[in-house]
């Protein structure tokens, strides 16, 4: 560790990641013991997807490097070689800003970049989010080893920190508290329907369903169905707005991207298409919607702790922990619609008393002060823990 201030480099990928760490950088940018560095790649940096890393900075984090992944179409060959240029890019920046800890989240290709660099230049690594299953997508894999190239690791639930354990993690080091995506929720300001809409620039049907797919990369020959089942159902709802948040860059992006801008085009003034919302503006929406559909985490992890019912679409998110709240729901389209209908017409009513799984909020904070205080000394260089 440096001899005065801890250095800390935060890698974020995408809108996605972003709105989760969000909480955490703020604090560890408060923190005078520490010297903060966040580090921009992947989708941040394309204007297919927003530029988002511009979002970064207007949020007062500037943003101490940029690695660009070359991502310039959704071809699985593409997304594989811009996982090594993305090696080579964090290979020279690791260096020049000489973190004590590099802090990764989730299961990327872009952040399997960072943290293969990390692991090779002798960076300790600490890993958000480990632990879980999503059996629908290659990010399983990535996910799994980044645990193992991790000395420290923030996991959302007591369940996915035995499975870091069982994977030879020392229980020392993994730390179960909650998702800190959901610590935006009590800090996000209040909008109305009427401000939302206004800054949205959205004149549809007052109420508006919230709708999100992404490609389901271990299976690629399910995202044409998926989205025929999502679509055909949605053009059966007469009286909702639709919102739909972008595509990640993933292999197979493309043809669902041009499904939904087709879909959006064709409904003027009831169907929006943003590449991004912006943490403040999507957790408004998601208070606000009749429900969130598709096969995206938030789904899972931010609509329950809104109380708001989400329907799961297809084997993506198949493994996480379930809330009540959550229907899932093959890609069929009339299993979609019953679905839906369910929840529209307030048959599906789910017990809001039960905690959800990832718990409410409070995450970014014990994992800042982990962070800030731990000797890394004890955690690196990290040996196999036998059970």
């Amino acid at each position: 560790m440096s001899a005065t201030r801890r250095r800390i480099a935060v890698v974020t990928g995408s809108r996605a990641d972003y709105g989760l760490l969000r909480g955490i950088l703020t604090r560890l940018q408060k923190m005078d013991d520490i010297d903060l560095s966040v580090i921009a790649c992947g989708m941040h940096l394309l204007p297919k997807f927003g530029e988002t890393w511009r979002i970064i900075e207007a949020d007062g984090l500037p943003i101490a490097a940029k690695v660009d992944l070359k991502l310039d179409d959704d071809r699985a060959e593409t997304v594989a070689r811009g996982t090594g240029i993305g090696i080579s890019g964090f290979a020279d920046v690791f260096p020049r800003l000489a973190p004590d800890i590099a802090v990764v989240l989730g299961d990327r290709f872009e952040i399997l970049s960072a943290a293969v660099a990390a692991m090779m230049l002798n960076v300790p690594i600490a890993h958000i989010h480990g632990g879980e299953v999503t059996a629908g997508a290659f990010d399983d894999a990535i996910r799994h080893a980044i645990t193992k190239m991790a000395c420290l690791h923030f996991v959302a639930a007591e369940p996915y920190r035995r499975r870091v354990i069982q994977m030879g993690e020392n229980p020392d080091f993994v730390f179960s508290v909650g998702a800190p995506g959901l610590d935006f929720a009590s800090a996000a300001r209040p909008m109305t329907r009427t401000e939302l809409y206004a800054e949205l620039g959205i004149s549809g049907p007052e109420r508006f369903l919230l709708v999100t797919l992404h490609p389901t990369t271990a299976q690629p020959d399910t995202d044409k169905g998926n989205i025929s089942a999502l679509l055909g159902a949605l053009e059966q709802v007469e009286d909702r707005s639709f919102i739909f948040t972008g595509v990640n860059a993933d292999p197979g992006y493309r043809a669902i991207d041009e499904a939904i801008t087709a879909f959006v085009a064709a409904r003027p003034g009831r169907a929006y298409l943003f590449s991004s919302l912006g943490s403040e503006r999507y957790w408004a929406a998601l208070r606000l919607t009749d429900a969130v559909i598709g096969n995206s985490s938030s789904g899972i992890l931010e609509a329950p702790a809104a109380g708001v019912p989400s329907i799961n679409i297809g084997d993506r998110q198949r493994g996480r922990l379930r809330a009540a709240s959550i229907i899932d729901c093959p890609a069929d389209q009339a299993a979609i619609v019953a679905s839906l209908r369910s929840i529209l017409e307030g048959t599906f009513q789910p017990d809001r008393s039960i905690e959800p799984p990832y718990g409410r909020g409070g995450a970014s904070e014990k994992i800042a002060e982990t962070l800030r205080k731990i000797d890394i000394g004890r955690a690196f260089p990290k040996h196999f823990h036998d059970l």
